[in-house]
């Protein structure tokens, strides 16, 4: 399939039938999302992957009882870095040097430009960018989704607060932004067989 016709046959879920996906189709989403474009490289944040049932039950209430959390295969969240540290930094620095065979010393100048961009900003401005990092990386499990033929709902209707204090990502400095199901259609979602609506080529697109 052509990722045009994969994104036409894929819509957001409202109702999934609880079947297990395969790890493999699984695997290939996260490879994706793994594979994401972020400022810097730096993919400020966690992706948290949930198949134990008692904690999608826990979370439940935290999604205002949307049953997708509960009836789907995986469950996905993304978790942005609360703050970006300089030791984070240095981390994924050291990463880059070991991967490209490059002395640290060679990006110096880089960590500098890094830690200079993020020192220039204030705390709520730096929960805003890591926040805009994960929506890219769900973009692209989006993607991949479509194309092994997986449901997938993306979802904001939660409350975050109640997330991480279920999953403890406080204590990690860490918060969730985006939550994102993984499972398949249920014969009965009403959405299923619905004309997808989306605004006309000539109304999206200004040519200049």
């Amino acid at each position: 399939m052509s990722l045009i016709t994969n994104l036409e046959w894929r819509y957001a879920t409202k109702k999934m039938s609880g079947a297990k996906v395969p790890q493999e189709k699984v695997d290939t989403i996260l490879h994706a999302i793994q594979l994401s474009a972020s400022s810097f490289g730096l993919q400020p944040y966690t992706v948290l992957v949930i198949e134990d049932q008692a904690t999608k039950e826990k979370l439940l209430a935290a999604s205002y009882n949307q049953s997708q959390i509960v009836d789907s295969s995986h469950l996905i969240v993304f978790a942005a870095w609360k703050t970006v540290t300089p030791e984070s930094i240095d981390s994924f620095i050291a990463d880059t040097a070991a991967k490209r065979g490059l002395p640290l010393e060679a990006l110096a100048d880089y960590k500098n430009y890094i830690a200079g961009s993020i020192a220039a900003k204030t705390p709520e401005e730096i929960a805003i960018w890591t926040a805009k990092q994960t929506y890219i990386a769900l973009g692209n499990g989006l993607a991949a989704a479509a194309e092994v033929q997986v449901d997938a709902t993306p979802m904001e209707g939660f409350n975050p607060a109640q997330y991480d204090e279920i999953l403890g990502l406080t204590e990690q400095n860490l918060t969730a932004t985006l939550v994102f199901p993984l499972g398949y259609r249920h014969e009965g979602d009403w959405l299923a067989n619905l004309p997808k609506v989306r605004r006309d080529k000539d109304l999206l697109f200004k040519f200049i």
